[in-house]
């Protein structure tokens, strides 16, 4: 009798909780996973970092969006739009696209999304009392150079852009949260994108919960208009940069996907768990960054200007080939990455079909700017000492007069056992380098801000064109985190540009940043010959390289852990993870 009684217990308390479906997840539809700590900003505006990007995709529709077809090749499809519309080419040039958006497009507080949400969100990221990271981004829209972008909200349904010229990746753009709708009176609230209550979004989930520095939930959107499509009912992102925490929960199941694993873990894991240690691809490349406006000439020389900075960029080259990247990549980093050898990352192309990074730096013998094979690693380290001598005083195979650096990298064992490598290599030849790390949305600020050394620096493809790699050192952008064309470096004129070559009356000699760097990349994208403007990309990278301020280390792998028990799971070359369509077994 006590069993059956207990029987019943159990089945009436099943009852209850199916009755509260809404509040609770049902089993299987709820996913623990663990990108990253704390993001910098959730507004899509201002977020510049891959795993903000994932969870504003969750949260967000934009006018199109990253999917999957049916045969599991990832494209760009409409999202919020009916249909990804051609362009109409103008008299003048220009080419205007407009959208109609689709019926029962809903923000997460039940009000209709319009045209001039889109209108709103459009200018507010590409103006400058915003000062966003991405606003460059818009730089294609007509009237972006005037301060008053080109859109328009002909009606509540109806969006009209006008670009410039026709632009190659427009689409894929669309599908950037930085193109993403917001509202105007829900942005009012500056930090609106910082609490649950406030966080009024689009997307297929809605932000229900946000214990900082711990986790972010997102539950299903009742008032997406692709709801019925939406799969899983609740995913918890939790908050950590601690890779031995994130494996531990994977290990004991809390937590059903990482995106992060102990570099002295690594050879075991993959043997632990061959079918759910992944390596995917990834359009990016993991570098070393130097302020250019740090002095790390010795002051007995006396040098300044253009003198001075023709130096440093020889000095930050030759510090370059003072690292091995095949041991970075094979002994530290062991995720299948491949030594960099150009800052532009493989798995971009040419119009002719050979790979960018293959075509870069026009040196005979080997790819790119820098000779990484083995059988270089004397040669490139020999160079280097000859070069340093110059500058510094050499005595018993060390520099006795080098300043003392800092490199600054956010918390992680991967990135300080990188740095640690890297402090080594100096240190063997009398080069102080220090290590000081930081949280990441600190790090992050920090970076911007100039106030570093030299710093860790990566950067994953925003769309599939080398110029997202290229545009972003331009003077103004806001992930110029070299400070190019800024502070002292601003009046530095040593830059040359000739372009006469390609039937621009452009050239230059001696002049700053912003009159070469600058004036390329603009030349770039009112470029509508691709291969005139692929030639210019290579230009523009042969420039940005000369600096010295970019030390390409390797190109990105996708290095996560996923439950075999997760089905549905995709994720981009951009680094984008997606579990909207995920199921769990159990």
């Amino acid at each position: 009798m006590k069993k059956l009684i207990a029987l019943l217990l159990v089945l009436t308390m099943a009852l209850s909780l199916a009755a509260c479906g809404k509040q609770e997840a049902a089993a299987g539809t709820s996913i623990a996973v663990c990108l990253a700590s704390e993001p910098d900003t959730l507004d899509p505006a201002l977020n510049s970092a891959v795993d903000g990007a994932t969870l504003i995709a969750h949260l967000f529709s934009g006018l199109a969006k990253w999917a999957q077809d049916d045969s599991g090749k990832l494209v760009i499809v409409p999202d919020a739009a009916k249909e990804l519309v051609k362009g109409v080419e103008n008299a003048d040039g220009t080419v205007t696209y407009t959208y109609t958006l689709r019926d029962g497009l809903k923000w997460s507080d039940g009000k209709d999304v319009t045209a001039n949400d889109f209108e709103f969100a459009w200018k507010r990221a590409a103006s400058e009392d915003l000062g966003a990271d991405y606003g460059y981004m818009f730089e294609v829209v007509d009237g972006y150079n005037e301060g008053n972008l080109n859109v328009h909200a002909l009606d509540a349904k109806t969006l009209q852009v006008t670009l410039y010229n026709a632009v190659a990746y427009w689409d894929e753009l669309l599908a950037f949260p930085t193109y993403f709708p917001v509202r105007e009176d829900v942005v009012v609230n500056e930090s609106w994108a910082t609490d649950p209550s406030t966080y009024i979004c689009n997307g297929a989930y809605t932000m229900t919960g946000w214990e900082h520095n711990s986790v972010i939930t997102l539950e299903k959107n009742a008032n997406y208009v692709d709801a019925d499509k939406i799969l899983m009912g609740k995913i918890e992102f939790y908050l950590s940069d601690d890779s031995n925490n994130m494996v531990a929960n994977f290990k004991n199941g809390t937590w059903q996907l990482i995106d992060d694993v102990p570099t002295n873990e690594m050879a075991t894991l993959k043997a632990e768990y061959p079918d759910e240690y992944k390596v995917a691809g990834q359009i990016g490349t993991y570098y070393v960054c130097w302020n250019i406006n740090e002095d790390i000439l010795p002051a007995e020389l006396g040098l300044t200007g253009v003198e001075a900075e023709m130096a440093r960029a020889e000095i930050r080259n030759a510090i370059s080939l003072l690292f091995d990247r095949n041991y970075i990549v094979n002994d530290i980093a062991q995720g299948g990455q491949v030594p960099a050898s150009s800052f532009v990352a493989m798995g971009m192309t040419n119009p002719d079909g050979t790979e960018f990074y293959k075509t870069a730096g026009h040196n005979e013998g080997f790819n790119g700017y820098y000779n990484v094979d083995t059988a270089a690693i004397e040669s490139n380290y020999n160079q280097a000492i000859e070069v340093l001598k110059k500058y510094y005083t050499f005595e018993d195979g060390k520099f006795t007069n080098f300043p003392s650096m800092t490199y600054l990298y956010n918390t992680s064992e991967g990135h300080k056992a990188i740095g640690e490598y890297l402090q080594a290599q100096l240190a063997a030849v009398g080069i102080t380098m220090n290590m000081e790390n930081q949280e990441w949305a600190t790090f992050l600020q920090t970076r911007k801000n100039g106030d570093y050394s030299i710093a860790r620096n990566g950067w994953v493809a925003d769309y599939n064109d080398p110029i997202c790699f290229l545009d972003m050192w331009t003077t103004i952008s806001g992930n110029n985190d070299v400070q190019f064309g800024k502070g002292n470096h601003a009046d530095v004129a040593c830059y040359n540009l000739d372009l006469t070559d390609l039937g621009y009356d452009v050239k230059v000699e001696n002049g700053t940043w912003a009159e070469t760097y600058d004036v390329l990349i603009k030349a770039i994208k009112n470029c509508t010959d691709n291969t005139v403007r692929y030639e210019l990309m290579h230009r523009a990278e042969d420039l940005l390289m000369s600096t010295g301020c970019i030390c390409p280390i390797y190109y990105y792998t996708d290095t996560y852990m996923i439950s075999k028990n997760v089905h549905g799971f995709f994720s981009n070359p951009l680094g984008y993870k997606y579990f909207m369509y995920c199921t769990i077994d159990g």
